[in-house]
């Protein structure tokens, strides 16, 4: 079956909704936050671990799977839940963010996109047809439309044109799509315009996706009101009954302010990266465990939190491994951070029930932001 979507209960104070999302893999709570697992596991963590600290939906990237592995490797696997040994349900983006990114704008036509293997230098074309016929073989429980990614600062006329030929890789990737088990999203773009934002919207929608993402908030040199725009631009127009996901967010602040407008699930690489780099998400803030006052803190990262990290190691610890550059230092950082956030979502779940979003808002910034925040 493909997956749905029901409708718990919105707050009532915002628009804020909590959900549940029945799958193949079983039935997951929203607001939800999805680690991303690019290349088929997310880095450091084994499948164990994520279910231990709550994970739900995870993310792996159809770009660099097409590129290695192959799709069709995984697929003699038995896909992607076998190949990495993941029983959850599993999201693959369209690998667009990351062609475009490779691609200059001559490289792209109504056809696709002409672009370079960043790994040997081979030439490369990615088509909306091609792009779902990867993710149809992957087998994950959500496939993306393959859709353009403009820069932050593209002008309208470049954002208008963009979004009309994003509706229509749309709808040619809907035409091929044939995996009877797979749910397809829709992607609304439109960068920071009110009225390119609903016309994306109302036209998407008329394709009839399982569900919908607002795209391109997650893009280098946007502002957080930009960000905020584009969300509440979007949401009037997207059906109450189907997922809402915002892309590529994972701040603990745009979390917030994302479910307050109305959305459902968010992906980031965020805690896994800062992990690699010895940051810690805290209920006071981030903070950087290399700093030299960590070296006899033998208190754990965060008391409040409940994960394996902070029950078992303490910030001197870890600061010693990731001076050491050993790994299990930011594998201990990556479990902290990803529940961190997973935690976060459960809390708003419950403010969600309790309709006090607005004041678990108010506590959390209080507590974050006036925090060390390193």
């Amino acid at each position: 079956m493909k997956l749905k979507f029901e409708l718990v209960k919105t707050e009532k104070n915002t628009k804020a909704r909590h959900g549940i999302i029945h799958t193949n893999y079983g039935s997951y709570k929203t607001p939800m936050f999805m680690p991303v697992g690019t290349q088929a596991t997310v880095k450091t963590l084994s499948p164990e671990e994520l279910k231990d600290i709550n994970s739900g939906i995870i993310l792996a990237n159809t770009y660099h799977l097409w590129l290695r592995p192959g799709e069709d490797i995984i697929k003699m696997a038995g896909g992607l839940h076998k190949f990495m040994n993941y029983d959850q349900p599993i999201l693959t983006d369209s690998g667009g963010f990351q062609v475009f990114s490779l691609a200059k704008p001559k490289d792209i036509s109504e056809e696709g996109v002409k672009f370079k293997n960043h790994l040997n230098g081979d030439n490369l074309f990615l088509t909306p047809e091609k792009s779902i016929e990867i993710q149809n073989k992957l087998d994950s429980d959500i496939a993306m439309s393959f859709d353009e990614c403009p820069p932050a600062s593209a002008s309208y006329k470049y954002l208008k044109n963009s979004l009309e030929r994003t509706l229509r890789w749309a709808k040619r990737g809907k035409q091929v799509h044939n995996n009877s088990n797979q749910a397809l999203f829709g992607i609304v773009q439109g960068g920071p315009y009110k009225d390119l934002r609903k016309y994306s919207a109302i036209e998407t929608v008329k394709l009839d996706f399982d569900g919908y993402s607002i795209g391109g908030v997650a893009n280098d040199g946007e502002s957080k009101a930009d960000m905020y725009n584009a969300v509440d631009y979007s949401i009037p127009y997207l059906p109450e009954n189907k997922i809402r996901y915002l892309m590529g967010v994972g701040e603990p602040i745009d979390i917030i302010e994302g479910v307050i407008r109305g959305i459902d699930i968010f992906d980031c690489v965020l805690p896994t990266r800062l992990a690699r780099h010895g940051h810690a998400f805290t209920k006071y803030g981030k903070i950087n465990i290399k700093n030299s006052k960590y070296k006899t803190d033998f208190s754990s990262i965060d008391n409040n939190c409940d994960c394996y990290t902070c029950k078992n190691y303490s910030k001197a610890y870890i600061r010693h491994l990731i001076i050491s550059n050993e790994t299990f230092g930011a594998r201990l950082l990556s479990i902290h951070n990803i529940r961190f956030l997973t935690k976060l979502t459960e809390d708003l779940r419950e403010s969600i029930e309790k309709d006090n979003i607005l004041n678990f808002k108010e506590e959390f910034l209080n507590n974050y932001c006036g925090g060390q925040n390193e």
